[in-house]
């Protein structure tokens, strides 16, 4: 009886130790998701002024722009050990970001204001996965990303890198919740015009740049 009854347990657990090295995690494959949340958007710029080869002090005054901001993204996890997953995914963010001030001066004195605009923007992404649990999966994400920028009617694309990390749980079935936090880095864009006023050469060179941040909720779904 003592021999059967060890044949049984060195079975139990043979068993199990097979099923835990087979386990595929629930996020494995194919997902789709929605998110909304709040959005900051952070530009700068740097002027350079000269007229007849003398410097004119210009500046661009520029607001931060906080607003509504929402996502629909599509990817795949792979499996690469049993807690291990990597993913590759895309991302669109077809809403626009809220008008804020640009002023434009010269010689300590405002010429001309305006405003600017986030428009829409993407993001593809590679994403290193750790599975938490049965249920949930905490993740981070490097990409390579765009956004269009909307100047007094002149649009402008920049490119850049982002970074971000959140954590999904499923819900039932394939629907789970996520969370996530994202930063994008949009790399300089130059803008350079010559042009001659009253006989003497005006060079106009302007240098800018932004930074976005955003705070997600949503749900997705496991296909």
């Amino acid at each position: 009886m003592k021999k059967i009854h060890s044949i049984m347990i060195i079975a139990g657990i043979a068993a199990l130790s097979t099923t835990a090295a087979h386990a595929q995690s629930k996020f494995e494959g194919a997902f789709g998701q929605v998110g909304i949340g709040y959005e900051s958007v952070s530009p700068s710029t740097s002027t350079t002024v000269t007229y007849g080869g003398t410097n004119v002090p210009t500046s661009i005054g520029l607001s931060n722009s906080n607003s509504f901001a929402g996502t629909a993204t599509l990817g795949y996890y792979f499996p690469v050990t049993k807690d291990f997953l990597l993913g590759i995914g895309g991302e669109y963010s077809p809403i626009s970001g809220e008008k804020q001030n640009l002023t434009v001066s010269l010689l300590g004195q405002t010429l001309a204001a305006g405003t600017y605009q986030k428009k829409n923007s993407y993001n593809f992404f590679i994403s290193p996965a750790l599975a938490v649990g049965t249920d949930g999966l905490a993740y981070a994400k490097v990409g390579y990303t765009g956004a269009s920028f909307d100047t007094g009617g002149d649009t402008t694309n920049y490119t850049g890198y982002s970074l971000g990390l959140g954590y999904k749980h499923i819900i039932s079935g394939g629907l789970y919740g996520f969370g996530e936090v994202n930063y994008a880095s949009y790399g300089n864009q130059t803008y350079s015009q010559s042009s001659v006023v009253s006989g003497s050469v005006l060079n106009t060179s302007i240098t800018s740049s932004a930074n976005v941040t955003n705070l997600l909720v949503g749900l997705g779904y496991k296909f």
